[in-house]
């Protein structure tokens, strides 16, 4: 029997399976990069070991030596890095060592989508034609570019103009690379408003293959999922549907000879007519939503068949609907960039199960993926699921890097949502803009400046060394009023003038609100006779205000500017921590709004820094293989006098 895994990777996948390895009894061993060496998953396991440079989680050699020294007889892959590397899978077999996943061989044969999808084909599996990039013709587009070796959305691009293929066939290529090692890419169809609809499979040695019922992973961003749920709204909908589907992902685990969990993925059009996209030949980032529905450990599943165990001969029923968020660090108003730093507080209400790879104080790293944690919810049917995710999320306490949080919520409440409308241009569709608004409209971001400036009048009152129960700015004489500024996240500069006097509290710029209560921690103001309750965090400049109407950063500004903090007009400023890949212009040459100067690395993807307007370049900062963080000023751009030649 398996004694003792070692997870060969980290963060929340790492401490999901060390959960189940716990309540089995099975000890546990983490790997860790330095960038990782405080993360949760360390201090939880029974051993750890520290791996060399960064990108340890991907050397086979340091994670074999690492089992061997643990004492571990069995590696659990988790899912990214090497969990679908054929040569990882059969390096840990030809140690002596238990592999948790499927045969070299099946990983071998899903490794590459080229491949696969020509042995799905074979085997009766309905797929979407495979383009060379090289021949493809205008009557062909759209068309898709796809890492042949990759997952997660990198190395994906779509398409729609002939001219811009060789260009985006390129970056695809770099990011495939970058991201696996491969970079082969090729192109199919793209179905602008697909569905992208998977089936779990399970099989063991003894022959038994299950389809553990469907999830719908259409709620997309760079194609890479954000929202998954269980069972799909198109399958529901849709009569056969899932017969069919079922049986096409059980006729694929079973040309391969797979055992394990796995999951088929297809995509699908409104009418329910779907074709292969690839096998993810590991446990998924949304297996949650099918545990909720079925009542399964997948994970205790994974140990089992690995161990030689038998499933039954059939998976047990689904029930009720289970939906998935994402929690990423990124801001999808500007075009998903990914943020890193301090988190400085993670809560979420406990009416939910939560996935996380972070705890108070946890660092996002530029160097791994952003996603912060999964937040699910279950309930006896979608609608009430939706409700009750999105009331989670809208209450959690996340203070520190900025997050999707907001548009999670937004999604889940949106009337197409709701209905069950969800295909893969779900925000071409409906407006990432407006699906990414803040929850806290004008009216609570005011109230909530006006809750932080009272709160920290009261710290200041606390703080006091002399009558520490007059309230600040007392005098004996009538007096002016005081002020607190405050910047929220779109740069509107508050400011909050109050006056404490012996008939109470005067706002002079804000009729009909009144001061109920107001500590450091919690302020309770009346807005038109109705008492509204604001909690407030502080950490540094930056203030965190939380109240049933959303949360809402902001930023203490001080009495008087920094003339240091000031930058140069036309200055382009790195919007995250990355590494210089590429750079598309020289000092003095004439540029255009919107063109890309510089291409950034972080997390594995690409983002470029573009000229805000027609200009010169006048400054740049930066060579190519640089790191820059986050707010370096990376090029200047003098911008074109009118009349100028």
């Amino acid at each position: 029997m398996i004694t003792r895994v070692l997870v060969a990777n980290r963060g929340e996948i790492a401490r999901r399976v060390f959960a189940t390895c716990r309540r089995l009894g099975i000890g546990t061993v983490a790997v860790y990069t330095d960038p990782d060496e405080h993360s949760p998953h360390v201090g939880e396991a029974d051993a750890r070991v520290r791996l060399d440079g960064t990108t340890g989680y991907l050397d086979v050699g340091q994670l074999i030596s690492a089992a061997r020294a643990a004492g571990a007889d069995a590696v659990h892959p988790g899912y990214g890095f090497l969990s679908e590397n054929a040569e990882f899978a059969a390096a840990v077999r030809d140690a002596g060592l238990t592999w948790i996943g499927p045969p070299p061989d099946a990983v071998a044969a899903m490794g590459s989508k080229i491949e696969a999808k020509k042995m799905m084909a074979a085997a009766g599996v309905p797929v979407l034609d495979e383009l060379d990039p090289e021949s493809v013709t205008a009557d062909q587009l759209p068309v898709l570019i796809k890492a042949s070796a990759g997952g997660g959305g990198r190395g994906m691009r779509v398409v729609r103009e002939l001219s811009e293929l060789p260009g985006q066939v390129e970056g695809a290529r770099r990011e495939a690379a970058s991201a696996f090692g491969d970079p082969t890419v090729f192109c199919e169809r793209y179905l602008a408003t697909g569905h992208h609809v998977e089936v779990q499979v399970l099989a063991d040695e003894h022959g038994t293959v299950w389809a553990v019922g469907e999830r719908e992973c259409s709620i997309q961003r760079r194609h890479q999922k954000i929202i998954e749920e269980a069972p799909s709204p198109l399958v529901e909908r849709t009569p056969g549907m899932r017969a069919k589907l079922f049986d096409a992902a059980r006729l694929a685990a079973t040309a391969i000879g797979y055992t394990g969990a796995g999951t088929v993925e297809f995509m699908a059009d409104s009418a329910g007519d779907f074709y292969f996209l690839e096998m993810n030949t590991r446990l998924q980032v949304e297996h949650p939503v099918t545990e909720e529905t079925t009542g399964l450990d997948l994970v205790e599943l994974q140990l089992l068949v690995a161990d030689g165990g038998r499933l039954d001969a059939e998976p047990p029923p689904s029930r009720g609907h289970a939906i998935e968020a994402r929690l990423y660090a990124e801001d999808p108003a500007k075009d998903w960039q990914p943020q890193a730093g301090t988190v400085h507080r993670f809560e979420v209400p406990t009416n939910v199960r939560v996935d996380s790879g972070i705890v108070d104080g946890s660092v996002v790293s530029i160097f791994y993926d952003p996603m912060l944690a999964k937040v699910i919810a279950y309930a006896p049917d979608r609608r009430r699921a939706a409700t009750v995710l999105a009331d989670a999320l809208t209450r959690s306490r996340i203070h520190g890097v900025r997050t999707n949080r907001d548009l999670l919520v937004n999604v889940l409440r949106h009337p197409a949502f709701i209905d069950g409308a969800t295909d893969t241009a779900f925000f071409d569709t409906h407006g990432l803009a407006e699906l990414a608004a803040p929850l806290a409209d004008d009216r609570a971001v005011e109230l909530s400046a006006v809750a932080a400036g009272l709160a920290d009048a009261a710290q200041n009152r606390s703080e006091a060394t002399v009558f520490a129960d007059a309230p600040t700015g007392w005098r004996n004489l009538v007096s002016g009023h005081q002020i607190k500024r405050y910047a929220d996240t779109a740069g509107v500069e508050h400011e909050v003038r109050y006056r404490f006097t012996r008939s109470g509290l005067e706002l002079p710029d804000h009729d009909g609100v009144s001061l109920v209560c107001a500590s450091p921690a919690r302020v309770v103001l009346a807005v038109a006779g109705v008492d509204r309750p604001f909690e407030v965090t502080r950490h540094g400049q930056d203030v965190f205000v939380e109240s049933p109407t959303g949360s809402v950063h902001l930023v203490a500004l001080p009495r008087f500017g920094n003339p240091d903090d000031s930058v140069a007009h036309g200055s382009l400023l790195a919007p995250m921590p990355g590494s210089v890949l590429r750079i598309g212009a020289a000092v003095g040459d004439t540029v255009t709004a919107g063109q890309p100067l510089v291409w950034l690395e972080a997390m594995k993807m690409e983002h470029t820094v573009a000229a805000p307007s027609d200009g010169v370049l006048a400054e740049l900062n930066v060579e190519t293989g640089q790191q820059v963080d986050v707010g370096f000023v990376i090029a200047r751009v003098l911008a074109r006098v009118e009349g100028e030649q």
